[in-house]
């Protein structure tokens, strides 16, 4: 087994003796390299996050932003990674020779006052900057176009050379007010040609490697195949699957969890596949959520709403489906879509393969059908999809905040009456639901403001809200409740336009 090692700015180290759960913000700034900073060490601040390169969805290789903070070191061995020192061009002295274009903009437009966060934005920056196609479709002068910039419509905010201001969305800053960092991101042009990062581009990723990294009795193992983790997982019952690490970094870091035994499936080519079939779209439960997005292109209206939405840019670059639904969180945001969606997963162990459609894969709070060393391979979502759908997320923050409420809606209405109705909602039970007795309430009835109202009375009932410090039960109801209403309203309002 050859030993772990990662390239950072284009030199090559060993990951040596860093610990298994070493985060690779730790592992930066034991290095010198401080540009790298800790805010909030859950992936919320954005003040760590660095670039890896990946495989592409439209090039052979992407650069993609992620949070150090979250990412165990040993997760990234065979990988590259750039810092923000990396970006710039050295010079004979070891200081830069020249500032890269996003921190010559960040300079001059005054994005940086303090400079704590700056590394961390320069980076989501940079990797907006060498997004591929980002200037083929800008949508405005002003920055209000209608569009991503991923091509997903959703209404976000992109400036004329195309940039996408949710590419910085994980990114927080006490001191800017953030116009001049906006002013900086829809300054920058075009990579030039000579550009190194923009020619690795053109050249394939790093091969993912098989991993055998052991410290102090504890492993990082990522295997090569998917029968190989199967087997792992079946010998191992301590094992802890990673796959974006999003949610198992935050209990390393904020609770102090530690693993015996971590097992990377991020990478396993069995789980990174997508096929669309004549009745089905299944999604490989390895895909990030942001190559997922870029994949289906919107063609999966109910997803581009769902996308937007979670989290962040920086969490959509790592984060999972098989993660999410793995987890089992009651306020997970994409098992209410799914649900809606009429959603299965693909289970498999050693023993084989099994369909479990996903109304009926929770069975408790963070409890599922998965056995012991069953792994989520894939989520399936039937064809056709319903035409009429919609995501509604009621939080704190319009965006990377966690669900108060979460409504997914996929409708079926032929001559004014409703033939289909699925609704999903996370936040207002120990397990996302499907809303029964309100699917039950529409179905067959005219798609009319009484049918609506009388159904909506059912939805606030739906599930067991609670008080937390999130929101109120009442407050959870009412916003239910006030989904259809919207909904309906939004629905009359493009037929009658």
């Amino acid at each position: 087994m050859v030993a772990a090692r990662i390239t950072v700015n284009w030199k090559e180290t060993p990951i040596s003796p860093a610990a298994p759960h070493t985060t690779v913000l730790d592992f930066l700034r034991e290095r010198g390299l401080t540009g790298t900073k800790e805010g909030c060490a859950e992936g919320e601040c954005g003040a760590c996050s660095v670039l890896v390169a990946r495989p592409g969805v439209n090039k052979p290789t992407d650069w993609v932003a992620v949070n150090a903070c979250l990412v165990p070191v040993a997760a990234l061995d065979g990988q590259e990674v750039i810092t923000s020192e990396g970006l710039a061009t050295a010079g004979e002295s070891g200081m830069p020779a020249a500032l890269h274009p996003v921190q010559e903009e960040m300079a001059v437009r005054g994005g940086s006052q303090c400079g704590y966060c700056t590394p961390g934005f320069i980076c989501s920056m940079a990797s907006e900057y060498y997004r591929p196609g980002r200037c083929a479709h800008p949508d405005s002068a002003d920055g209000a176009g209608a569009g991503t910039g991923t091509g997903t419509g959703t209404g976000t905010e992109h400036g004329p050379n195309g940039f996408d201001l949710h590419a910085l969305s994980g990114n927080l800053c006490r001191c800017t007010g953030y116009r001049p960092i906006r002013d900086a991101a829809f300054a920058v042009g075009t990579p030039a040609e000579n550009d190194p990062l923009a020619q690795r581009r053109e050249q394939s990723p790093p091969e993912a490697v098989s991993t055998e990294y052991t410290r102090d009795d504890s492993a990082f193992l990522r295997p090569s195949t998917l029968a190989d983790a199967l087997q792992l997982l079946r010998e191992r019952s301590d094992a802890v699957v990673v796959a974006g690490s999003t949610d198992w970094g935050v209990e390393v870091n904020i609770r102090s969890r530690r693993a015996n035994c971590a097992v990377a499936v991020d990478r396993l080519p069995e789980l990174r596949e997508m096929r669309v079939e004549s009745d089905h779209i299944e999604i490989g439960a390895a895909q990030t959520l942001t190559e997922i997005e870029r994949r289906l292109d919107g063609s999966v209206p109910l997803l581009a709403e769902l996308f937007p939405q979670f989290a962040s840019r920086l969490i959509r670059n790592s984060a999972t489906l098989g993660g999410n639904l793995g987890t089992g969180s009651p306020i997970g945001d994409s098992p209410p879509v799914l649900l809606a969606l009429e959603a299965s997963v693909v289970l498999t162990d050693t023993d084989g393969e099994r369909e479990v459609p996903l109304s009926d894969y929770f069975t408790g709070y963070r409890q599922s059908v998965r056995r012991p060393g069953e792994l989520i391979r894939a989520v399936r979502i039937p064809l056709p999809l319903s035409p009429v759908a919609a995501f509604h997320k009621i939080a704190k923050r319009r965006f990377d905040d966690i669900s108060s409420v979460a409504v997914a809606f996929a409708l079926d209405i032929e001559d004014g009456i409703v033939r289909k109705a699925r609704i999903g909602l996370g936040g207002v039970a120990a397990t996302p639901i499907r809303a029964l007795a309100t699917e039950a309430a529409l179905e067959g009835k005219p798609w009319a403001a009484e049918t609506v109202e009388a159904a909506s009375r059912v939805l606030q009932a739906q599930g067991t809200p609670m008080d937390d410090h999130r929101a109120s039960a009442g407050y959870r109801s009412a916003m239910l409740g006030q989904s259809l209403l919207k909904l309906y309203a939004q629905t009359t309002e493009a037929v009658s336009s």
